[in-house]
């Protein structure tokens, strides 16, 4: 199971995926599930702010404070936000459907809910059958003799439990994003980056991560497990210092790289690719796009120095590792305590129905989507947020007509861009079909490598075939939204339409500061700094004069330098350029929610509710959206690896670079969170 995801690197989200799951759009718990709305009569939650503090000393703090004083991070997450309250809700709402699935199975794709739920929640079976699952796919890895041997197991890792070096998946083609075709990237770490091996900073994770190996492969009874743990740590680190960094994976023009199949043993010589591509059943592909490709080469040659026993080892705790969760109580525990505790400071694990969902949403999502669909999303919902989008649209539009450092000709290209933006809200007009997909209600472990199998041959099925372009890449009950530059679209699930993002019933202003910032950032992301490489069809091309590109990339990093200085965990920064997209789309998001609320009072003075201003209610709605705890662990993983700023963050520091924030809450030089107009950021 060791595909790339080019949506990482490429498609461009709210946030960071949770591990599936959604709330509801027509219910009113925002809480945990059966808690009262905290968000009052019109939206916002006053009682969660401090007042005490003045918003150009700390808007989050002002915004958020007392909430985040006053809330704990429950025991089993490693952060708490908005974001994760509705995983929550959908939690619950999801469980219901499967229980329902599960008790009065109308056809085939409900028996097979039915199945995988029961197959997981059978705690008493998969104890006693303890590692036994393992017995097959541990067999096959000690049957390898030779490199071949072992570059065949990678490839056939990607319909199974096991690792690769090399990870395979399939998308739209960056030059021609009418076609699909198979991408080849890097892989192999176990890790969350190369930082981890790399930096003296992570020393604490790398003496765990090896009792982790040790304990892993002391369970399958491997020969002189601490050697080998010592072994499969040396050659991980080797693998990570030929790894592209974050920042280097961002820039979506690099990752670009067409090579004909044929040519790899040449390119990156060291591995049998033939073998490596017959594991993974695609033989018959002539052309792969390379991402990182000035890293395979050097990946391949660690490979081929690498004595095959520490392969072995490698493969067998991949093996062990991914397939843990799905194994007796001791596998799974041990898995925690370093993945979970040590990496996420997360002090407990997720209850055992709260997984089961999370395993039948990620395998059966768009059958679970129908129901939730049918249950959970009103059609007014979509109505409103249509018109919303539309606002939204036009105020970039607006934008795009008369920046004033954009040449005429690269205005053109925009404009022509923005007017081909495809919107996609709610849910898919099409479902996928799970035909030929095997589940049994006793057989956990072959449910999950089955399903992995079924995935597999879907995703290869489509290389070189035409792009559906009614195919998500989200189900309809995840928390979330995205931009994909190949098909310059904007897709909004289900699942985020809902307090605090949007409400029907609230104060515009905190719409338009809640989904509308929301709904500006994703059409941002189609200008950001790695979204404007895209032009308004979808081809990845330069469609840029070299001047206006040079006052971009200026201007752009004005807000790099301004989050660069922000230290959310002492002596840690945000780091400016691996998030530069995230805040770029935040910044953009925020202006556009102003401008089309400003729009929507149609000459009229905004109302005051609460003493508190149109503008003011706009920039609360915001900050209420970011009103997450994290704990240290997770936090530091996140400055490290993800593109996006932690909550507190960007709650914060877009209104600092936006003129209206400070007329609107009358903040003055002498204030904290004060930037003189001059030295803030102004793309778009």
């Amino acid at each position: 199971m060791n595909r790339i995801r080019l949506m990482a690197a490429c498609s461009a989200c709210i946030v960071v995926a949770l591990t599936g799951g959604a709330a509801s759009a027509q219910e009113h718990s925002h809480g945990l599930p059966g808690a009262p709305s905290p968000f009052g009569t019109w939206g916002f939650d006053l009682t969660g702010r401090d007042t005490t503090v003045k918003p150009g000393d700390d808007f989050n703090e002002y915004a958020n404070g007392t909430y985040l004083r006053t809330t704990e991070i429950p025991a089993d997450k490693a952060r708490f936000g908005p974001f994760d309250v509705l995983y929550e809700n959908a939690q619950a709402q999801l469980k219901a459907i499967i229980e329902a699935s599960a008790a009065n199975p109308a056809n085939a794709n409900a028996q097979k809910v039915g199945a995988l739920y029961a197959s997981f929640m059978d705690e008493a079976r998969v104890n006693q059958l303890a590692a036994t699952p393992l017995a097959a796919d541990l067999a096959a890895v000690k049957a390898v003799t030779d490199h071949a041997g072992m570059a065949r197991l990678m490839g056939q890792s990607h319909e199974g439990f096991g690792a690769s070096l090399f990870g395979l998946d399939v998308f739209e083609d960056l030059q021609k994003p009418d076609m699909n075709s198979a991408y080849l990237g890097q892989g192999g770490l176990g890790l969350p980056d190369r930082d981890y091996y790399l930096k003296p900073d992570f020393a604490a994770q790398r003496e765990a991560y090896l009792a982790y190996l040790t304990r892993t492969l002391t369970a399958i009874g491997w020969t002189d497990p601490a050697k080998s743990a010592a072994d499969i740590l040396a050659f991980e680190t080797k693998v990570a210092e030929k790894h592209w960094t974050t920042v280097e994976r961002r820039q979506i023009d690099k990752l670009y790289n067409p090579a004909k199949a044929a040519d790899l043993p040449t390119l990156a010589p060291g591995v049998d690719w033939a073998a490596f591509l017959s594991g993974a059943k695609v033989t018959d592909v002539e052309t792969l796009v390379l991402m990182e490709n000035t890293a395979i080469p050097g990946i391949a040659q660690v490979f081929a120095d690498t004595p095959i026993e520490t392969l072995k080892a490698w493969q067998a705790f991949n093996v062990v590792d991914q397939a843990s969760p799905y194994l007796s109580q001791a596998f799974v525990d041990s898995r925690f305590e370093f993945r979970g505790k040590t990496l996420r400071g997360q002090p407990e694990n997720r209850p055992r129905w709260n997984r089961g969902v999370a395993l039948v949403d990620g395998q059966l999502g768009e059958v679970l989507a129908q129901e939730y669909v049918r249950l959970h999303f009103p059609a007014s919902s979509k109505a409103q947020m249509e018109a919303l989008v539309g606002n939204i649209r036009d105020a970039m539009t607006e934008r795009l007509k008369h920046v004033d450092w954009m040449s005429e000709p690269t205005r053109e290209q925009a404009l022509y861009k923005m007017s081909k933006f495809g919107v996609k809200i709610g849910y898919p007009d099409k479902w996928r079909s799970y035909d030929g997909l095997e589940l049994k209600p006793d057989d956990l472990y072959g449910n999950v490598e089955r399903s992995a199998a079924f995935e597999w041959d879907y995703k290869r099925g489509k290389i070189g075939k035409p792009v559906d372009p009614l195919e998500w890449g989200m189900t309809p009950q995840t928390v979330n939204a995205y931009y994909n530059p190949p098909r310059n679209e904007i897709v909004f699930p289900a699942a985020i339409l809902q307090a605090p993002f949007f409400d029907p019933n609230a104060d515009p202003a905190v719409n338009y500061g809640g989904i509308g910032a929301v709904i500006g950032h994703e059409i941002t992301h189609g200008f950001d700094d790695q979204g404007r490489k895209s032009d308004g069809d979808g081809v990845l091309r330069d469609w840029w004069t070299p001047e206006d590109a040079a006052r971009f990339e200026e201007r752009a990093k004005v807000l790099g330098a301004i989050y660069d200085k922000l230290e959310p965990i002492p002596g840690v920064h945000v780091n400016g350029e691996l998030t530069m997209g995230e805040n770029i789309a935040d910044l953009g998001g925020l202006l556009l929610a102003l401008d089309a609320y400003h729009k929507s009072l149609n000459g009229q003075p905004a109302p005051v509710i609460d003493g508190l201003t149109g503008d003011q209610r706009v920039f609360l709605g915001w900050a209420q959206v970011w009103r997450e705890k994290s704990r240290e662990a997770a936090l530091k993983e996140q400055l490290t690896t993800d593109p996006h700023s932690p909550g507190p963050v960007r709650a914060a520091t877009s209104p600092r670079n936006i003129d209206a924030w400070y007329a609107a809450f009358g903040v003055s030089p002498d204030q904290k969170e004060y930037i003189a107009p001059d030295a803030r950021a102004r793309i778009w």
